[in-house]
C-alpha cells in the first residue's frame, strides 16, 4: 500500500506572547526571553508570536520596558524565524478604534521594527475594522494572517448565529480582502473535536490560503480538536512549550509533535532538541507564579464552556478582583458575564470586547445591573467599536446611550471614517520627549500611561521603586 504523501503541520509557537499572556498576566521579561531566543530560533517553527495583545500595554504600564525594543532584541536573536504578533485591526493594541493615520504608522513602524506576519482581527469579526490595517500591512511588504475569532452561543457549533456557514462566509471575505494566510482563533477552549474537523472540512472547500488554528486549553479539548481540525486538512496549529502550555494557555509543543510523529502529518520538528529547550522555562514561569490563577487546583476550567473567559482575561480579572478586594464575588462576576455578553449582541470574548463585557459584569455585581456605565460600552452601545454580530438588547442600548454625546441613535457606518486624524497631535505633544515614531505612537495608543513612560525612559521622570 503506498505510503500518503508528506504534508507536515507547521507549528506558531507563542510562548513569548499569548502562552505568558494567558498564565502570568503577560509578566515575562524581555531578559528572560533573550535567554533562550537563539535556541528557539534553530528549531525550524513556521512563526514565532512574539507582540501584540497584552505585550505593549504591560511593557510599559507594569515593566517599565520599550515595547518596541523587545521586538528589535528578538529579530535580533531570531533571524532565520518569521515573528508574528497580534493586531488587533483598528484597535492596533489598544482597547478603542483608532484613526486609520494612526493604524498606518504602527503598521509601517513594526514592519520596519522586525515583526514580519501580522495577524489581524476585530473583536466582532467585523471586517469594516481591518481594511486599514491590511492595507498598511500589504504596503510594508509583509504577511497578512487574518483572524477570524471562533464563538458560540450555543454548546455546539449552531444556533442562530454561529454556524458553520458563518465563518466560512467570514474566511472568504477575508481571503478576497487579500489575507496571505488564515487563523481561526478560540480563546477560550470553546471548539468540540467535531466541530472542528466539519469548520476546516468545508473551509477548505472554499478558501485556497493556509488554514491555522489557535485554541486555548481551558476546557481541554484544544488538543483533540486540533488533531480532529489536522484531519480536515488544517496547514498551521498554535502552541507553546510545555511550561507555558495548559491550563488557560495553549497545548504543549512537545506533546502535539510526538502525536504527528510517524504520519503524514508529522511536523519534521526535533522532539529532544524541543524538550531541552522548553525545560528553560520551568524556572522562568516559577519567578512569576503570583500571578497564576491559584482559585481552584483542576488544571480544567469547565465554567469556560459557559463564561466563554479567553485564558489571557482570566489572570488579569482575578488580579483586579483582589485589588477590589471582591474576589470571594468571583463566581457571581462568572453567572453574570453570558447576562452582558447576550445584552450587547454576542460579541465575541477577545479584546477588546471582553475586557468590556467582564468591566460591566463586575459593575453589575457589585452596584447593580447598568447602574454604573463605562465610557466604553457606551461607545460600544453607539457603533465606535464596529457592528455587533447579531442586534443589542434594545432597552439596554437605549438605556447606555441617554445622553450620549456623540447622540442617542447609533451609527452604521465603518466607525473609523468618523475619526479624525491623531498622528500629527501626537507628534505636537511629544516634541522635545519623542526620538522615533515608535516614541510617538506609544504616546499616540496610551496617552497618560505612554507619557509617563516615555519621561521615566528618557530620564524626566524617575520611575518607581519595586
Amino acid at each position: 500500500m503506498a505510503m500518503k504523501k508528506k504534508n507536515p503541520v507547521r507549528i506558531t509557537d507563542v510562548t513569548f506572547r499569548d502562552g505568558q499572556q494567558s498564565l502570568i498576566a503577560t509578566r515575562m521579561q524581555t531578559k528572560d526571553m533573550e535567554g533562550i531566543a537563539a535556541e528557539v530560533d534553530k528549531l525550524g517553527f513556521y512563526s514565532a508570536e512574539v507582540w501584540g495583545g497584552a505585550t505593549f500595554d504591560v511593557a510599559i504600564r507594569f515593566l517599565n520596558e520599550d515595547p518596541w525594543e523587545r521586538v528589535r532584541i528578538l529579530k535580533r536573536l531570531m533571524p532565520n524565524t518569521p515573528l508574528q504578533m497580534l493586531l488587533r485591526g483598528q484597535n492596533v493594541v489598544g482597547y478603542r478604534n483608532y484613526p486609520d493615520d494612526v493604524v498606518t504608522a504602527f503598521v509601517q513602524h513594526a514592519a520596519q521594527t522586525g515583526i514580519d506576519i501580522f495577524r489581524v482581527f476585530d473583536s466582532l469579526n467585523d471586517e469594516r475594522n481591518l481594511e486599514t490595517s491590511f492595507r498598511a500591512v500589504k504596503a510594508s511588504g509583509k504577511h497578512v494572517q487574518a483572524q477570524l475569532l471562533y464563538s458560540l452561543t450555543e454548546p455546539k457549533l449552531g444556533g442562530p448565529l454561529y454556524r458553520t456557514d458563518y465563518f466560512v462566509k467570514k474566511a472568504r471575505i477575508m481571503q478576497e480582502m487579500g489575507a496571505d494566510s488564515l487563523a481561526i482563533v478560540d480563546a477560550s477552549g470553546l471548539p468540540c473535536p467535531y466541530d472542528a474537523y466539519q469548520l476546516i472540512k468545508e473551509m477548505k472547500k472554499v478558501v485556497t490560503i493556509p488554514i491555522g488554528m489557535h485554541s486555548h486549553c481551558d476546557s481541554a479539548m484544544a488538543s483533540m480538536s486540533y488533531l480532529k481540525a489536522i484531519e480536515a486538512g488544517l496547514d498551521i496549529i498554535d502552541t507553546a512549550f510545555a511550561p507555558f502550555a495548559l491550563r488557560s494557555s495553549l497545548p504543549p509543543t512537545e506533546i502535539m509533535v510526538f502525536a504527528l510523529q510517524g504520519t503524514p502529518r508529522d511536523t519534521g520538528l526535533d522532539l529532544p532538541r524541543l524538550v531541552k529547550t522548553g525545560q528553560y522555562f520551568e524556572p522562568v514561569i516559577a519567578k512569576y507564579k503570583e500571578f497564576m490563577d491559584q482559585t481552584r487546583v483542576s488544571l480544567v476550567d469547565t465554567e469556560a464552556l459557559l463564561h466563554q473567559l479567553p485564558g489571557g482575561l482570566i489572570t488579569n480579572l482575578l488580579a483586579q478582583l483582589r485589588q477590589l478586594n471582591v474576589l470571594d464575588r468571583l463566581d457571581e462576576i462568572l453567572a453574570e458575564i453570558p447576562q452582558v455578553r447576550k445584552d450587547l449582541g454576542y460579541p465575541v470574548m477577545a479584546t477588546p470586547s471582553s475586557q468590556i463585557i467582564v468591566t460591566q459584569a463586575v459593575q453589575n455585581v457589585i452596584a447593580g445591573r447598568y447602574k454604573v456605565m463605562s465610557r466604553q460600552i457606551r461607545d460600544y452601545a453607539y457603533g465606535l467599536y464596529g457592528k455587533s454580530p447579531a442586534p443589542m438588547n434594545p432597552e439596554v442600548q437605549k438605556r447606555m446611550l441617554k445622553n450620549y454625546e456623540g447622540g442617542e441613535t447609533p451609527i452604521d457606518c465603518r466607525p473609523a471614517d468618523i475619526l479624525k486624524p491623531e498622528l500629527e497631535k501626537a507628534e505636537q505633544e511629544t516634541r522635545g520627549i519623542a526620538r522615533d515614531m515608535g516614541d510617538v505612537l506609544t504616546y499616540a495608543l496610551y496617552p497618560d500611561i505612554g507619557m509617563r513612560f516615555l519621561k521615566q525612559k528618557y530620564g524626566l521622570e524617575m520611575p518607581p521603586q519595586k
